[in-house]
């Protein structure tokens, strides 16, 4: 940021304020025009707004005549810097939105992974970022999408700077989720995002991409983490924070689609002969798995009684010829496909 001096700025203040006050008349329509032209000038100029009105009251002193009264004194000065900010603002205004329009294409194209590498790199340097580094990429969503002006990614933005202000850390939001890319070594950054997002969304989920190096690295950590909340979403987990590192397993069947179908509708396809259709069964076999096969509690967790779901899993031996254990892969399979309320 610059800094102003009385001598470049604000230019002519002086001359108007003495002409204008030594008479009593307000400013001619002319002169508040060059002042507001002259504010554009120093907000685009980088100059800083403090030290712009320190210059113009300077300025109006020296320019005060030695007749004339001090109501047509301050009058001046009051239309004059009234003018000035005027055309400060609105330029200032312009700028910010052109630094927030660049600041979100940086964002886009980095967590794309595309853009020039070179300006990615310069880019990323003035964000607090080195590319040369190994980043991991952090992801929060909560119950309803947020961008940068929402209350609750200021509220996580600035409890993570206020405890780590001294590291390189960005922070945003994208399609409607909080990210952070923080160095790959510095864990305990997403580690407080991860409880942060978490604790401000009112349990909301986050995931983290394995760490990578480079630009490129950051896009393939950001999609990383968005399918590990997809997964995680469709499996119905509730830890506060998940690895992509501890999910592969997932993606690598959802890419193998054929094989998880024809497991699913083989095993678990007998199961559409039961009365009310297949997925009381299915969430019988969840609630079951997701309780360590306990039964008390996966009852508690289904609303039905101890011997009703006990019922339900020896239908479900009598229709698969199954025991739940032989079926758990296959119900792995029926959540990432969604089945059976998405039949093949």
């Amino acid at each position: 940021m610059q800094h102003t001096t009385q001598t470049s700025f604000p230019e002519g203040h002086g001359r108007i304020i003495a002409e204008a006050s030594a008479t009593g008349r307000r400013l001619t329509r002319a002169e508040p025009e060059s002042r507001r032209v002259l504010g554009a000038k120093a907000a685009e100029a980088g100059h800083g707004w403090r030290a712009l009105v320190r210059g113009h009251l300077a300025a109006g002193r020296v320019g005060r005549p030695g007749s004339g009264d001090l109501d047509s004194l301050l009058s001046a000065v009051e239309q004059a810097i009234d003018a000035f900010t005027e055309g400060y603002g609105h330029a200032q205004r312009l700028v910010v939105r052109r630094e927030e329009a660049a600041r979100r294409e940086f964002v886009d194209d980095l967590l794309h992974g595309r853009g020039d590498p070179g300006q990615l790199s310069s880019r990323s340097e003035r964000s607090g970022l080195r590319l040369s580094r190994t980043h991991a990429v952090a992801v929060a969503e909560g119950p309803s999408p947020y961008d940068e002006t929402d209350p609750v990614p200021r509220e996580v933005e600035a409890g993570l700077f206020a405890r780590f202000e001294r590291r390189r850390i960005l922070f945003t939001t994208k399609d409607g989720r909080m990210v952070c890319v923080a160095p790959a070594e510095q864990d305990d950054v997403l580690v407080h995002f991860a409880k942060r997002a978490h604790a401000a969304t009112d349990g909301g989920r986050v995931a983290i991409g394995r760490p990578r190096r480079g630009a490129a690295g950051i896009g393939h950590g950001y999609e990383e983490a968005l399918n590990a909340l997809h997964v995680a979403y469709r499996m119905g987990f509730d830890e506060l924070l998940l690895r992509a590192a501890d999910l592969l397993v997932f993606p690598v069947v959802a890419r193998d689609r054929q094989a998880p179908v024809d497991l699913v509708e083989t095993t678990l396809g007998p199961l559409e002969q039961a009365r009310g259709g297949p997925q009381p069964l299915i969430n019988t076999l969840i609630a079951s798995f997701d309780t360590g096969c306990t039964a008390a509690e996966a009852a508690r967790r289904l609303s039905p009684s101890v011997r009703a779901l006990t019922y339900r899993l020896e239908r479900i031996h009598t229709l698969t010829c199954l025991n739940p254990h032989e079926l758990h892969t296959a119900v792995i399979g029926a959540r990432l496909l969604d089945w059976p309320a998405r039949r093949t």
